[in-house]
């Protein structure tokens, strides 16, 4: 899988959130708050398994995100939920206790969404 480039990781870490579009659909996309650990990145559904773009990045498998003025076209994984704890500290770590009202406990848990960048064609991934 590809990595996320240098740049990419440095804007990500200077960001609060992104906005992430799942799939195809138009839908101009939601403001998420996502963390990095260990150089992946990683979202969470407040609402859980039941939120419209949960339910979009777990259909779809892929989509897009921009910070700032750019956009990254993804991949996104559903399902495997990362690791939590450790994803728990880094939402605690980035935005203190509003981390817990949110994205800590086991609803957003269970709606953990992995971001990758999809593979270029520089990259030897087939079309």
């Amino acid at each position: 899988m590809t990595p996320w480039t240098p740049d990419d990781l440095a804007l990500l870490t200077g960001a609060r959130t992104l906005l992430l579009t799942a799939g195809d659909d138009g839908h101009p996309g939601v403001e998420v708050g996502m963390v990095l650990l260990g150089g992946e990145l990683y979202v969470r559904a407040h609402r859980g398994i039941r939120s419209r773009w949960y339910q979009a990045a777990r259909d779809h498998g892929h989509g897009r995100v921009r910070v700032g003025a750019v956009t990254r076209d993804v991949l996104l994984t559903t399902g495997d939920g990362g690791p939590a704890h450790e994803i728990d500290a880094a939402y605690r770590s980035k935005y203190g206790r509003t981390a817990d009202a949110f994205v800590t406990g086991p609803v957003a848990r269970a709606a953990t969404v992995r971001i990758r960048p999809v593979p270029s064609m520089a990259d030897g991934a087939a079309v």
